[in-house]
């Protein structure tokens, strides 16, 4: 089983807010703390906020927010959320399905059985778990302080 980018991102972005839990964080420094562009993570953010696990707010000093408490969100939920679209396979899309075996083949509810027992390990996993007490991970995620540069005279 492979996730998209998109589903990585998104986690990505949760376990940021996360962390930064105690104010509104920016698309721009989620883009630069997790090597992603901001105009892939503005559709991640917005599908995120959609679905309710950011809160978002516009304008000057805007940014985002988990849209709910950390121990709430679970991996499985954000998983199946984002991945939603995306077939395990081909014989699972509705539309594209090409594959002359699927009135027989036995080898698609296995998959199936599989994919929901995936989902159901995640479920065991939420968000706080990924995140407090992991000190590498915040170090990681620490703001970027910059210095600047100074002229001697």
């Amino acid at each position: 089983m492979r996730l998209t980018k998109r589903t990585n991102i998104s986690m990505r972005v949760l376990m940021y807010c996360a962390v930064h839990e105690d104010r509104l964080v920016t698309k721009s420094e989620i883009a630069e703390c997790c090597n992603t562009s901001e105009n892939h993570l503005a559709q991640v953010i917005n599908r995120l906020a959609q679905l309710g696990f950011l809160h978002t707010q516009r304008g000057r000093n805007g940014g985002m927010t988990l849209g709910r408490p950390k121990d709430q969100i679970k991996v499985g939920d954000v998983f199946r959320a984002i991945e939603s679209t995306v077939p395990i396979t081909e014989c699972f899309a509705d539309d594209d399905n090409t594959c002359p075996l699927t009135q027989a083949c036995l080898l698609r509810p296995a998959i199936a059985d599989a994919t929901e027992a995936f989902y159901a390990r995640m479920d065991q996993v939420t968000l706080d778990r990924l995140v407090c007490g992991n000190t590498a991970l915040m170090e990681i995620m620490a703001p970027k302080v910059s210095c600047g540069t100074f002229a001697t005279v």
